[in-house]
């Protein structure tokens, strides 16, 4: 499914890049069942667009080999099927990952995890069902008794050990920021520093635009069918994600459920934190903080976020249609 925020954030920065009449380079194409974009502004640099074109392929063809969960003969997808006990070498760039992986696991009070793959097929979020109606109990706690990062997984160095032979690893609330950072790699490669790389609504943005100002990213509306901005945020040298419950959800009893599931509860989340924006050092890292952020609420999100300098903006729903935005410090002081 493609992810409509992606539409939103290339059109801000097209627009921002085409003001001097400057030369901009676009690129795009699928990958990991969305849709990336990149936007770069060569200046005086002499870039190849065939070349370029070809080595974001191999990005992302490398990336999906190391780490898609629908490629039966990916390393992520030999990991899942291998016994308990049996210590695993991982690529450096997987092993990366996990381990980027345990730290926001830990840091969040365990609410980003990436086992929860059970929960999320359960619910009908995955790639093997429809979401439509609420799981049994004894369902819900059978899918939460295979998951628990800390519990399954033992990572030493760049090797992985699990500690039951079901236990799966679950990577797209962090692997496709991961994506978007292998892809920069490669546009760095050819010498530019003004680009913004996109991949299904998360991004890495460098350098200025062809005005010579941040690029001007779209948050969007936290409202099911509307595509207008609810903010815009400056971005220079930063990753960006977002992370909401109103695209992907269904309705049952009179009640929504969203495909944002709480490792702890392993059910959907209840609170009115609706959606949840983060800009740090790389889209990976972007990624999965989102993701942690969304579960844990604006309220134990924002201190949290306070703590380790974050730059988060949280968007609650409220009673009726309104909404309200709280943003952290450190997003006060990226846009001053």
């Amino acid at each position: 499914m493609i992810n409509r925020r992606s539409f939103l954030i290339l059109s801000a920065a097209a627009l921002a890049a085409c003001k001097t009449g400057a030369e901009v380079l676009k690129l795009s194409g699928s990958t990991m069942g969305t849709t990336y974009n990149v936007v770069a502004i060569p200046g005086s640099a002499r870039v190849d667009e065939k070349a370029l074109d070809a080595a974001i392929k191999t990005a992302l063809a490398e990336v999906n080999v190391q780490m898609s969960n629908w490629d039966a003969g990916s390393e992520v997808s030999r990991i899942n099927a291998a016994a308990a006990n049996e210590p695993m070498a991982l690529s450096p760039a997987l092993a990366g990952v996990l381990r980027a992986a345990d730290d926001v696991h830990h840091a969040s009070a365990g609410r980003f995890d990436v086992t929860v793959g059970p929960l999320i097929e359960l619910w009908g979020f995955g790639s093997t069902g429809t979401a439509s109606h609420v799981p049994a109990d004894a369902d819900v706690a059978e899918a939460l008794a295979r998951t628990g990062q800390e519990r399954m997984l033992t990572l030493t160095g760049d090797t992985l050990t699990k500690s039951v032979s079901g236990a799966e690893i679950y990577l797209p609330a962090i692997g496709k920021g991961h994506g978007v950072d292998r892809v920069a790699e490669a546009v760095r490669g050819f010498g530019l520093t003004d680009f913004m790389v996109e991949i299904g609504g998360d991004l890495y943005a460098s350098g200025r635009n062809a005005s010579g100002l941040p690029w001007q990213i779209g948050i969007e509306s936290p409202v099911a069918g509307d595509r207008a901005l609810h903010a815009v945020a400056n971005a220079t040298d930063l990753g960006m994600a977002t992370s909401g419950d109103y695209r992907n959800f269904f309705e049952d009893g009179g009640n929504r459920y969203s495909h944002i599931i709480d490792p702890a509860t392993g059910r959907p989340i209840l609170h009115k934190t609706v959606s949840a924006t983060v800009l740090t050092e790389s889209a990976m890292m972007a990624d999965a903080w989102s993701t942690a952020m969304l579960v844990l609420g604006r309220e134990r999100g924002m201190e949290i976020a306070e703590e380790r300098g974050l730059a988060v903006v949280f968007i609650d729903r409220e009673p009726g249609e309104g909404f309200t935005t709280a943003t952290s410090s450190h997003y006060a002081s990226l846009q001053a």
